[in-house]
């Protein structure tokens, strides 16, 4: 019969305890709280602390950067490597003053939907009717559905560079985009669209690797420069249009309701505005700057392919050039290439008032997804179609965003004026003086350029 100190556990001799080693490590607690509801045990997870420091500033990016960025796309990159080879440094000075018309305008919509809750297009549909809702929309689709085909047609000249087929490339990333927002949360495609804009760090490394002249540099942004030329004026629109295309603020209205962004703390989303504003304007005059140090100087003021702006990099850069812009092309094309069909849905969806959002299952969304894919499908398969000419398709879809760009600044700035949706957060003397000026610059510029092609055209050769 054993003695009762070696019957009770935990009175073990000593000899014994030392023989089975140390005792094990205790397994750490997972965080979180116990509730019983109606008899139920429920044990809530992954409760986390706010962050804290550098990351607190990171959390607050999201619509805001990722919105601004997908202006960069292939588009943009076509029409500022030709602003910078025909023209060189002279229309910096433009992206400068676009910085604070950019923030200006984004920052507006981010309020709208923070205070309303609502699309941009969802409001035009109640504040003025359907004739006019129809008419916005119309717009949304004849600018959406080009630049969509662009970002394509910009994922496949950017892997055609790197030795892969637009054949192949093409229908993979379409399916990738397409899985990534069928299947995923609104988080986690946020998360992923802002790991994508890290790309855009490339632009000013060719820049720099350009060696450029940085009194010229200087001078171009500082001192305007206006030429009453057609090309110059053609030029100029496509600008303003890659930089304030009209899905940018659709998507970033779009993205602030679904994210959950309250009229309470609304704070936050706009300083993601205007970080992403000055961005993504930032890595645009990089890439004017690159193309301007080589190309411009280089007498080769015609660019008619992708690999005519990588290639002329590299006496400069070396062979790393080709690389860096074809890396930046397709993070920028694939960023834009999921934005894009995304901003549309939105848009198409709002209109009708229809579900929408990334977090519906298929059954409650099935006409966002169904939108979504279709827009994907339409992108792709354009985008393969032989002998497509790649750069002044590109560069005349921006333009064509730039005419349609006026109408929907006019929206959305009777919009953010109305006393009952906005309440307080309407706006003030400031941010509407900037925003019509913006309005009145650019369909200036738009009639110009059809006045002056007018005339070149009547002039004759």
């Amino acid at each position: 019969m054993k003695s009762e100190s070696e019957s009770v556990e935990g009175l073990e001799p000593i000899e014994e305890v030392e023989a089975a080693g140390l005792i094990p490590t205790p397994r750490p607690v997972k965080t979180g709280v116990r509730l019983n509801v109606r008899g139920r045990s429920i044990y809530l997870r992954g409760l986390k602390l706010p962050p804290r420091g550098v990351w607190r500033w990171l959390a607050i990016l999201g619509p805001g950067l990722i919105a601004t960025s997908a202006g960069n796309d292939a588009g943009g990159i076509a029409t500022y490597s030709s602003a910078g080879a025909k023209f060189g440094y002279q229309l910096i000075w433009v992206m400068v003053l676009l910085i604070i018309s950019f923030a200006v305008v984004q920052e507006m919509c981010s309020r709208l939907g923070a205070a309303t809750g609502r699309g941009l297009l969802d409001l035009i549909r109640e504040r003025f009717g359907v004739d006019w809702t129809l008419f916005a929309i119309g717009i949304i689709i004849i600018a959406n559905g080009g630049v969509t085909i662009t970002e394509f047609v910009g994922i496949g000249a950017a892997t055609e560079l790197l030795g892969i087929s637009r054949y192949i490339s093409v229908p993979i990333a379409a399916a990738a985009l397409w899985y990534l927002v069928i299947f995923g949360s609104y988080a986690r495609v946020e998360k992923i669209f802002l790991l994508m804009t890290l790309v855009f760090f490339s632009y000013p490394i060719a820049a720099i690797m350009a060696k450029p002249d940085w009194n010229a540099v200087a001078q171009g942004t500082f001192v305007p420069t206006i030429r009453f030329e057609p090309e110059f004026i053609f030029i100029l629109v496509g600008l303003l249009g890659t930089t304030l295309t009209p899905y940018i603020q659709v998507f970033q209205q779009s993205s602030i309701v679904e994210r959950g962004a309250s009229r309470k703390r609304y704070g936050q989303e706009r300083l993601d505005s205007y970080f992403g504003s000055a961005f993504s304007n930032l890595m645009s005059i990089s890439m004017i700057i690159a193309t301007a140090a080589t190309l411009y100087l280089a007498g080769h003021h015609e660019i008619d392919s992708a690999a005519d702006a990588a290639r002329a990099l590299e006496p400069v850069a070396g062979a790393s050039a080709m690389t860096l812009f074809a890396v930046g092309l397709l993070g920028a094309s694939l960023l834009a290439g999921g934005v894009l069909p995304l901003a549309t849905s939105y848009a198409i969806s709002e209109a009708f008032g229809i579900p929408k959002g990334v977090n519906l299952d298929y059954r409650r969304g099935k006409v966002f997804f169904g939108l979504f894919t279709a827009f994907i499908v339409l992108g792709a398969t354009a985008a393969l179609i032989p002998g497509i000419p790649i750069f002044p398709l590109l560069v005349g879809i921006q333009v064509l965003n730039g005419v349609l760009l006026p109408i929907i600044l006019v929206f959305i700035l009777i919009l953010i004026n109305d006393e009952r949706l906005m309440a307080a957060l309407r706006n003030g003397p400031v941010n509407n003086t900037l925003g019509w000026v913006t309005v009145v610059l650019i369909t200036a510029a738009v009639i110009v350029m059809f006045g002056a092609e007018g005339y070149s055209l009547l002039a004759g050769p």
